[in-house]
């Protein structure tokens, strides 16, 4: 089945540009539940795949290299500005501020990424949100930049936020 194509297949180049307000925290090595993740980690490797590994964009996963362990949810270095009412309402269970760590570094938060899909330029750490959903479903969605079609857009757009 065809659909009218009214606008070319084409590439823009998306530029974000914000800055991030990290509340006081305290350094990996020196959090109690840093052991939690390491276990985490040794535990599960062994079994590991890309989140991506079944995906349209799976063929973008860089697994020459070794997969990384992501903070889905919430990162180790925001786990001190947290609201927890509106954590627990997410996460029931979760709104002891004495336990928000442990949990930060808990399987519930973690998600095993390739390199590419972690920190490339199609990365959760890069792409937005809604681009980096999107590429577990549109092939080839996100490329490095300067990469492209050929159908180049000279656009841009920034985010401040």
């Amino acid at each position: 089945m065809s659909t009218p194509v009214d606008v070319a297949a084409h590439a823009q180049t998306i530029a974000h540009n914000y800055v991030v307000h990290y509340p006081e925290h305290p350094a990996r090595t020196s959090d109690p539940n840093y052991v939690d993740f390491e276990a985490y980690a040794r535990a599960n490797k062994p079994t590991a795949k890309c989140a991506f590994w079944n995906s349209a964009d799976s063929d973008q996963c860089t697994l020459d290299k070794p997969l990384e362990l992501h903070h889905k949810v919430i990162e180790f270095s925001l786990q001190n500005g947290i609201d927890l009412a509106v954590l627990e309402a997410d996460y029931p269970g979760i709104s002891n501020p004495s336990e928000v760590g442990a949990w930060v570094e808990s399987g519930t938060n973690f998600e095993w990424l390739c390199q590419y899909h972690h920190r490339g330029a199609g990365g959760v750490h890069n792409a937005s949100s809604s681009d980096f959903t999107a590429e577990r479903y549109v092939k080839d969605l996100i490329s490095k930049k300067g990469v492209s079609d050929g159908n180049t857009s000279n656009a841009t757009s920034n985010t401040n936020l």
